[in-house]
């Protein structure tokens, strides 16, 4: 509303209110309701003129406004905790060393952090810009599943691993407990999986060495990756050292912590094993989602379409198991180089989308290696470049009954994997 405009129309009804005109007809002149009246007749009169104008809306007294004197010592406290060598000085480093001066009136970390953005002694939330990150769940067609794990600590020290594998459409899972996660824990899982919840089109996971077979030299084709390969299945490695990627089966985890493992006090790795199950069994038939418009797992997993793997399919796989025709994708943020790593090998991408995400494809019996990148959710996807990839052993045929439909268009284009 304009201010001026409005002085103007409070002067005219005093005005008029002076001159003994009736307030019905006021009101009427200056389209106001009788109370609007009201109170700038009693503001003209306490005030005067001047008090028609807009007073500023500003609460006279802030109890939770801070001194400069904390304001002087957060930002003293900030700078010396820069300075330092080694530790934190974040806003809870702040609070920490403050606690010291103030005690239980020690500013929170929200005022520490507004006093820190306000001197620009951090970045505020609008100024860090994430890059778009292509979510698989969004950018395939087929059935994804996720395939993450955690691990606890017994009370004599001994540590729990425990995997899970969910179905991100349905959000049906699986979990092993095991008391390790070397390669063959990680393939027992799997296939103890793909019998129950189907052998899934993709698979997203993280960078674990158990999961890509390690770090000890380039294009390493680890066993697990090899069997995903054999059924058919495509890997989508999400990008490094990033979890936050791979939300779902995290919260997952979190899930089982709280609901789970902080309600019991196990004193032995059987008995978690015993008791696991419970769990499993909870979520997939009471722990109604919203995800699923309140439906559980179990109920939403009845209507997917699955391939469960067979038992003499397990009992027929080929040891060792070689590299089979197939796709693998790596999610990568490109490195200040205008690298990417990728089976601890790098590529070069370019500078000039540092920081952004790509998707890279490697296509085992073409032996080419495919970059991708894409702007946004809204912009299409641009190939950036088409590498040849050499794989030092023979890749061999998919069987016949591990091919997808959503398989085809992509064999298409390298029909036939080559025999070295």
């Amino acid at each position: 509303m304009d201010d001026r405009q409005e002085f103007q129309r409070r002067r005219r009804a005093i005005r008029l209110r002076l001159q003994g005109i009736p307030h019905k007809s006021i009101l009427e002149k200056v389209r106001r309701s009788r109370g609007w009246l009201s109170k700038w007749q009693k503001r003209f009169e306490q005030q005067g003129i001047s008090g028609l104008r807009t007073h500023s809306r500003r609460p006279h007294h802030t109890p939770g406004a801070y001194s400069a004197r904390i304001v002087r010592l957060i930002v003293r406290t900030r700078r010396r905790l820069v300075k330092q060598k080694v530790g934190l000085r974040g806003a809870r480093a702040i609070r920490r060393e403050l606690y010291k001066v103030f005690g239980k009136q020690t500013p929170s970390l929200t005022t520490i952090n507004r006093v820190l953005q306000k001197r620009r002694l951090v970045s505020t939330p609008s100024e860090i810009r994430p890059a778009y990150f292509p979510k698989p769940l969004t950018t395939i067609n087929g059935i994804l599943h996720a395939l993450d794990w955690t691990c606890r600590y017994l009370e004599d020290g001994p540590k729990v691993y425990a995997f899970r594998t969910l179905n991100l459409r349905t959000r049906a899972c699986t979990q092993s407990i095991a008391t390790d996660k070397s390669s063959e824990t990680v393939i027992r899982h799997g296939l103890q999986t793909w019998k129950t919840l189907g052998i899934p089109h993709f698979l997203q996971l993280d960078n674990d060495a158990a999961f890509c077979g390690g770090y000890k030299a380039p294009r390493i084709f680890g066993q697990f990756v090899r069997l995903c390969l054999f059924v058919g299945i495509e890997l989508i490695f999400l990008p490094i050292a990033e979890p936050q990627c791979n939300g779902e089966v995290e919260e997952l985890n979190g899930l089982w912590g709280h609901a789970f493992w902080k309600r019991r006090q196990f004193t032995s790795f059987a008995q978690v094993c015993r008791t696991s199950p419970t769990f499993i069994y909870w979520y997939m038939t009471e722990h109604a989602l919203p995800f699923l418009d309140d439906a559980t797992p179990q109920q939403a997993q009845q209507h997917e379409s699955i391939r469960r793997l067979l038992a003499k399919q397990i009992v027929r796989l080929p040891n060792p198991l070689p590299i089979t025709a197939g796709r693998i994708h790596f999610i990568r943020q490109v490195k200040p180089d205008g690298t990417i790593t990728v089976l601890n090998e790098p590529w070069k991408v370019g500078k000039r989308l540092a920081r952004k995400f790509v998707w890279t494809t490697l296509i085992t019996h073409c032996r080419r290696l495919e970059i991708w990148y894409q702007r946004s959710a809204h912009h299409p996807w641009r190939l950036l470049k088409d590498c040849a990839y050499d794989i030092p052993e023979t890749v061999a045929r998919l069987k016949p009954e591990c091919v997808h439909s959503h398989m085809a268009r992509h064999r298409s284009r390298c029909p036939e994997p080559s025999t070295r």
